[in-house]
C-alpha cells in the first residue's frame, strides 16, 4: 500500500488528545457531508419535477407529433397518411385540427383552444382517465359533444347535466370583406358538452376537444390540418420511428417527440438543476475551506516529521501526497457520509412521502423525488476537484520544508 496514503492516514487516526486542528477537521468533514447531503436531495427532488412534468403531459401528448414547418396546417390525403401508417412501428395516427375560437355558453364567453380530432385520438391519448364528470365520448347517437378542461368550465359555469343550454363557438371568416354586421364575420356552430378533464392548468385552461368534422367545418379546413399525432408500438424506441418519418416526410415537415413539444419547459428544469448544482458546489468549496486551514496548521505541527522523514530519503512527492491523502480522506469520509445519508432521506421521501406539497390542488401529495446515478457521480467529481484545490497549497508548502530548519 501507498506509504503516502499510510501516513496520512495514521494522522487522521490519531489517538492523541483533541486539539484545534483535529476540531477544525471535525468541522471540515461535518461542512462537507452537510452540503452533500444537500446537494443531492436537491437534485434529486428536481429529477423528480422533470418526471412528473413529463407523466403530467403524457397524459395529453402523443408519442410523435408531425406538423409542418411552415404555416399552421398542411394538406392530408388518404395516400399521405398511408405512408406514415406502413412504416414499421407506427401503431396508429390521428388527426388533429387546433386553432383559437372564442365559445359561448348562455351569457358568458371566453376565447379557447378548440382541437378536432379523429375518431381514433382516444385510443392513444389517456385523457378519459382525467375526467372529472361526464365521459370522452365526442359523438353519440348522431350529435356531438365537446370535451371541456376544467378551468374552461369553471370560467364559464357549464353544466354538463344540462341538455337544454348548449355550447356555441365562434371563429372569424377568412374573408376579405369587411361587413358592418359583426354576425356576419363569424362561422358560428353549436355543441353540446359532454364531459370536463382536469389534467394540468395549462391544459385545463385553455383546451376544449371537439370532433374533427366540426372543427373542419368550422374553420374551413377541407383537407388541411394541424398536426398528425402518432403513436408508437409498445417496446419501439420512438426516436427510431422519428427517424424513419423524417427520412419519408422531408425537410417541410417536424417530427417531435414527447420531450421536444415541451423543449423550454424542460429545458428551463435542466438549466435551473445546473445552477444550483453549481451554487452548491460553491458551497462545497467554502465548506472544504475548513480543510486548507487544518491542513496548514497540521504541517506546522508536523515539521518534524517531515524532516525525518525527508532525512530518511523521502521524496518531496511522498511528503506532499501525504497532506494530498490528508485532505482527501477528510474530504471523501464527509462526502461518503453526505452522499449515504442524502440517498437514505430520498429513499425515505420516495417510498413514504414524508414531507407533503403542503395544497390541496397539487396534483402530487408529497415532494416528487428520483435519484440518477449520473448525479451521485457529478458529485463525487466535484468534491474531488475541490479537495485538490484546498489541499494542493499546504501539501506543496509541507514539500518545500528544510530539513536543517526543523530537525
Amino acid at each position: 500500500m501507498n506509504v503516502s496514503f499510510l501516513i496520512a492516514k495514521r494522522y487522521f487516526r490519531s489517538k492523541k488528545k483533541r486539539n484545534i486542528i483535529s476540531i477544525i477537521s471535525n468541522i471540515s468533514m461535518i461542512g462537507v457531508a452537510v452540503g452533500t447531503m444537500a446537494l443531492i436531495i436537491v437534485l434529486s427532488v428536481f429529477n423528480g419535477i422533470e418526471d412528473l412534468i413529463r407523466s403530467l403531459y403524457g397524459s395529453f401528448d402523443p408519442d410523435l407529433k408531425i406538423t409542418a414547418v411552415e404555416g399552421k396546417n398542411f394538406e392530408v390525403t388518404p395516400e399521405f397518411l398511408k405512408n406514415i401508417q406502413g412504416i414499421k412501428g407506427v401503431d396508429l395516427v390521428s388527426e388533429t385540427v387546433e386553432d383559437n375560437a372564442l365559445l359561448r355558453y348562455q351569457d358568458r364567453q371566453m376565447i379557447v383552444k378548440l382541437k378536432g380530432v379523429s375518431d381514433n385520438y382516444f385510443l392513444q391519448n389517456g385523457i378519459d382517465s382525467s375526467l372529472t364528470e361526464g365521459n370522452a365520448v365526442l359523438k353519440k347517437n348522431g350529435l356531438q359533444y365537446a370535451l371541456l378542461g376544467r378551468g374552461v368550465q369553471v370560467q364559464l359555469s357549464v353544466r354538463t347535466d344540462n341538455p337544454f343550454a348548449g355550447l356555441q363557438v365562434l371563429y372569424p371568416k377568412a374573408s376579405k370583406k369587411i361587413s358592418l354586421n359583426p354576425e356576419n364575420a363569424f362561422n358560428e356552430k353549436g355543441i353540446m358538452p359532454g364531459g370536463v378533464f382536469a389534467i394540468e392548468r395549462q391544459y385545463d385552461d385553455n383546451y376544449v376537444f371537439v370532433p374533427l368534422e366540426f372543427a373542419r367545418d368550422l374553420f374551413n379546413y377541407g383537407e388541411k390540418r394541424s398536426a398528425l399525432e402518432v403513436k408508437v408500438t409498445d417496446k419501439v424506441n420512438p426516436d427510431k420511428v422519428k427517424r424513419q418519418l423524417k427520412k419519408l416526410l422531408g425537410p417541410k415537415f417536424q417530427v417531435q417527440n414527447s420531450d421536444e413539444q415541451h423543449t423550454s419547459l424542460l429545458r428551463a428544469v435542466k438549466v435551473e438543476k445546473l445552477f444550483v448544482f453549481i451554487t452548491f458546489a460553491f458551497i462545497l468549496l467554502i465548506a472544504s475551506l475548513n480543510i486548507f486551514f487544518s491542513l496548514s496548521m497540521l504541517v506546522i505541527d508536523k515539521k518534524k516529521d517531515i524532516a525525518i522523514l525527508a532525512s530518511m530519503g523521502a521524496s518531496s512527492t511522498i511528503i506532499r501526497n501525504i497532506f494530498l491523502f490528508e485532505g482527501a480522506i477528510v474530504a471523501l469520509s464527509g462526502a461518503g457520509a453526505g452522499l449515504f445519508i442524502g440517498m437514505v432521506i430520498c429513499w425515505a421521501q420516495q417510498t413514504f412521502g414524508l414531507i407533503s406539497m403542503g395544497m390541496t390542488t397539487a396534483v402530487v401529495d408529497s415532494y416528487p423525488v428520483k435519484m440518477q446515478a449520473l448525479d451521485f457521480i457529478f458529485t463525487g467529481i466535484a468534491i474531488i476537484a475541490i479537495t485538490l484545490i484546498v489541499s494542493i497549497r499546504p501539501a506543496r508548502r509541507a514539500a518545500a520544508l528544510q530539513i536543517k530548519d526543523n530537525l
